[in-house]
């Protein structure tokens, strides 16, 4: 989205960011980049006038759904690229995002054991942070 002073709208491929696969339910919400830093992969979206709620935000559903995917996406690589599947997912609210925004994710696991993977992430639009998160996947098996 453009933003009032015609400029035009951020552009991730630009700044080296990289289209994650569509494929199942993201396909629905939209495009999800990734982009390898020093400590890790991060992970984006471009907020569209879509994903807005009445008030004029980004939806806290998006932003849960961003969150759910991508993080489930480092679980998986965490375990060698196994099924895996969501427990638990405690999501903070802390301040909003809107349309034109290039929100960001920053995701750690904390810690692996046989069965399941404890994992938490913040999700930022540049360096303000929106939402924290944490949560529990299930190891399913082998692919």
């Amino acid at each position: 989205m453009a933003d009032d002073q015609g400029t035009a709208p951020y552009n991730p491929l630009a700044d080296g960011w990289k289209v994650l696969p569509e494929r199942g339910f993201p396909v629905v919400v939209g495009t999800f980049f990734s982009k390898k830093f020093e400590e890790g992969y991060r992970f984006g979206f471009v907020a569209e006038p879509r994903h807005a709620n009445v008030g004029g935000v980004v939806h806290g559903g998006m932003l849960v759904t961003f969150v759910d995917d991508l993080l489930g996406a480092t679980v998986w690589f965490a375990v060698k690229q196994r099924p895996v599947s969501t427990i638990q997912l405690n999501t903070r609210f802390i301040a909003p995002a809107r349309p034109g925004d290039f929100v960001t994710l920053i995701p750690q696991v904390q810690r692996v054991t046989k069965s399941v993977v404890f994992v938490r992430g913040e999700v930022f639009v540049g360096d303000r942070l929106v939402l924290s998160a944490d949560g529990v996947w299930k190891i399913l098996g082998e692919k």
